[in-house]
């Protein structure tokens, strides 16, 4: 048989090949009650009002800048997400409900870039990957409504789960290769000790300094190594001991949110079917008085119908190879990437840096010469200018709009200065954006950030 035929004949059979439904059905329930969990904490903290309410201006994702809040309504969106969480976990309508999810999640990530954080971006990327998985094949709402339950799903599917919470600990470990992570122990020598306050090793333990050492080679090793770790059955255990260990840990040590729990909940997803069984059989058990209330008659059992369309599976194929290759982009950009933070972003580059800035604007006439210079508080809250004051985009885009607003206020021949220091990782600070270029005169986009001065440092990594 010719090689290619072999290939096709290979990828046709493993496409063919069933697993137990049980591990998606898990997940499911999981990742949905984690996220109707998830807003609930987001309303009751307040961060609906302060993050998306008080600001009178937002940064936005380029091209993306139709995406707003939408006044007291982004209420309304908050409920319609967590509604759809909910009905993802109880797998009610299930295609439906986590397209709700994704759709209104990513609208809430995507209203001001200032509240970007990696494990948003994951929720969306996984809840997008998740409409095309029969994450509701069985133990659904779905499956009553249908009187039907499959017990087997195509093996690709839980494959396809897997690869991607690989990618997220893989890359991240890669990322933590770089020379002012593991020979500096930055940014961790300067957040470890802040912590002294915490109980019994704040004062003492976190203050050594070979265990920022520690702590940061561990970190690089157990995030390149996690995910072989749980793939293999022999080293399950420990690999989800480890996960259980290292989160807690990071949660206790760092205001991250959700995050830790949702990479402990996401792991389970790698143990065997028998495992997922008992879960599902103790829920079973603690639902079994609803049976009876609501008179559930019997349900079929079939496998999941395996046909998917030549367009899902290239969607699949893309996906993947998109999550592989983004995180790489950084490297058709010049300079230094911590510096100038081209292709930092969606890269899961988790808490590498320590960056601290000051940034000023001056609003200058080009022809009198005479020259103000911006209050920010007046445009931006605290939260907003901190992330403004070292990230080259937003300097340009918040440039620009003092622009258009002084503009509007009768100002001419107006330009837009910067007067900017930030310091990275423990280094002195130095000035970060040439004073003299006219950041109006500076695209958004296509741009070759010739006005970001150029580091004056190495940073050796990936």
């Amino acid at each position: 048989m010719p090689m290619g035929t072999k290939r096709k004949a290979s990828i046709s059979s493993y496409l063919k090949k069933q697993t137990d439904a049980s591990p998606l059905a898990v997940f499911r329930i999981g990742f949905g009650l984690m996220m109707f969990y998830s807003i609930i904490r987001f309303y009751r903290k307040g961060w609906i009002e302060t993050l998306y309410l008080q600001p009178k201006f937002h940064f936005s994702y380029f091209g993306l800048d139709w995406i707003k809040p939408l006044g007291e309504a982004t209420y309304i969106l908050f409920l319609i997400c967590g509604i759809a969480a909910l009905c993802v976990a109880l797998g009610y309508r299930y295609r439906l409900s986590i397209l709700t999810f994704f759709l209104s999640f990513s609208y809430i990530e995507l209203m001001d870039k200032t509240t970007y954080l990696n494990h948003y971006y994951f929720i969306s990327v996984l809840s997008l990957l998740l409409f095309f998985l029969p994450a509701a094949a069985t133990f659904s709402l779905d499956n009553l409504r249908q009187k039907k339950t499959y017990t087997k799903v195509p093996q690709w599917t839980l494959d396809t789960l897997k690869v991607l919470i690989a990618i997220v600990y893989f890359y991240a470990g890669l990322a933590k290769i770089n020379s002012d992570w593991l020979f500096k122990a930055m940014p961790l020598k300067i957040w470890l000790p802040s912590k002294y306050d915490l109980p019994f090793i704040g004062e003492t333990f976190l203050q050594l300094n070979w265990v920022h050492y520690a702590m940061s080679w561990g970190g690089m090793l157990y995030d390149i190594s996690i995910p072989f770790l749980l793939l293999y059955r022999k080293t399950r255990l420990l690999g989800f001991g480890l996960v259980v260990v290292f989160h807690v840990l990071t949660a206790a040590l760092f205001p991250i949110g959700m995050f830790p729990y949702i990479m402990i909940i996401s792991a389970l997803v790698f143990f065997d079917t028998q495992f997922h069984d008992r879960v599902i059989q103790i829920l079973s058990k603690l639902l079994q008085p609803l049976r009876g209330l609501f008179k559930i008659g019997p349900i079929a059992r079939a496998s999941y119908p395996n046909k998917r369309s030549i367009l899902s599976y290239a969607f699949i194929v893309f996906f993947m190879g998109a999550q592989l290759l983004i995180p790489f982009r950084y490297l058709i950009y010049p300079g230094e990437l911590f510096w100038n933070e081209r292709g930092y972003r969606f890269s899961w580059r988790v808490m590498l840096m320590e960056k601290k800035g000051e940034t000023t604007f001056k609003v200058k006439d080009s022809i009198s010469g005479r020259y103000f210079y911006v209050q920010n508080e007046d445009f931006l809250t605290p939260f907003q200018e901190k992330q403004m004051s070292f990230q080259p985009d937003f300097i340009l885009e918040y440039a620009h709009h003092l622009g258009d607003h002084f503009k509007k206020q009768g100002h001419k021949n107006t330009q837009i200065f910067a007067e900017s220091f930030v310091a990275l990782n423990g280094r002195l600070s130095q000035r970060f954006v040439d004073p003299n270029t006219d950041l109006l005169q500076e695209q958004k986009i296509f741009n070759d950030y010739s006005w970001i001065t150029p580091f004056n440092d190495d940073i050796k990594g990936f």
